[in-house]
């Protein structure tokens, strides 16, 4: 089992940023950043290894940067260049498995966290 807290979320303006952070119990091979908006499917913002390695979304390539500090077991995702259609409940996702990118597209994550909210107002 991995227990997951977020934190960071807000409402802020459109152009503005935001830093989500995520501490996991226990640490886990793929870390990863969901996003669910109202009448949205649920979208894989991001994913990254234990390695470093890291996929993204093409609706946040560029704007979006997922790391995390293995010694906390702590996922972040700096949000720079905000858009309206950023806001949505944002969750992270945890799993032992490899191959973090395929997990992330299919939405194939174990534990999840329960979200924090962001809201960019234009």
């Amino acid at each position: 089992q991995v227990q997951l807290v977020e934190s960071g979320g807000d409402s802020v303006q459109a152009g503005g940023s935001l830093r989500l952070s995520c501490v996991a119990s226990r640490s886990a091979y793929c870390m990863a950043w969901f996003r669910q908006g109202p009448g949205k499917e649920r979208e894989g913002v991001a994913s990254i290894d234990s390695y470093g390695v890291t996929s993204y979304a093409d609706s946040v390539k560029g704007r979006f940067t997922i790391s995390r500090d293995n010694f906390k077991n702590t996922l972040y995702l700096q949000m720079n260049s905000l858009k309206p259609e950023d806001s949505a409940l944002y969750s992270c996702a945890a799993d032992g498995g490899s191959d973090c990118e395929r997990r992330r597209i299919r939405g194939m994550y174990d534990y999840w966290g329960q979200g924090t909210q962001v809201t960019v107002s234009s």
